[in-house]
């Protein structure tokens, strides 16, 4: 295992812990004052990968074993418990029409974030082949998903401002939700089954 490849995987989860911890502060501050689920929403998943990124992390730097299959089993209930509350939520807000008032500034934050979550997935990917790094995979996969969802929670809140489509807020937040499940599946799967390649 060549020890710079390791080394650029570890900053390259240090970078995803740094930009998904403003990711939280940001879209959860612009989603509360706009009014916005799909924003809120998607800041709540910015946890999930922060709490990923650190156990992909740990694992880079020698744990690994039981510890690393615990981590994963809150990892997916933590996927779970998102879903859940994000289905309740978009759910009540098609209820009752809900409209979120407009968030250019989440448009113009999310569109960065776009840029630099499929970057960053990119990047893990290519690490992740090198290094035979089952976790880094997992958690490239997570932060292309993160990428994805950005893309969706900025169609939606750009076709509130422009076509005022009010249900699009709320859908963005179904999307997310919907993402969660097979992810947290996975990691299900890993800390039950063990992760390829990890020590037992």
């Amino acid at each position: 295992m060549s020890s710079r490849s390791v080394r650029r995987a570890e900053r390259l989860e240090v970078v995803t812990i740094a930009w998904n911890v403003m990711e939280v502060v940001i879209t959860i501050v612009l989603g509360v004052s706009a009014g916005s689920l799909a924003l809120v929403a998607f800041g709540l998943d910015s946890f999930v990968e922060i709490f990923a990124s650190g156990v992909v992390l740990w694992q880079l730097r020698g744990e690994a074993g039981s510890r690393t299959r615990k981590a994963m089993l809150l990892v997916a209930l933590a996927f779970f418990g998102l879903a859940v509350v994000l289905l309740v939520g978009a759910g009540s807000a098609l209820a009752t029409g809900h409209r979120a008032d407009d968030s250019i500034l989440g448009v113009v934050y999310l569109a960065l974030t776009v840029v630099v979550m499929f970057s960053l997935a990119r990047r893990k990917w290519r690490l992740a082949d090198q290094l035979s790094n089952h976790p880094l995979a997992h958690e490239a996969r997570i932060t292309f998903l993160d990428g994805c969802l950005a893309s969706g929670v900025l169609l939606a809140l750009a076709a509130t401002i422009a076509l005022d489509w009010w249900w699009a807020d709320p859908l963005a937040a179904v999307l997310v939700a919907a993402a969660c499940i097979p992810e947290g599946r996975d990691a299900w799967s890993d800390a039950r089954f063990g992760i390829p390649g990890d020590p037992a």
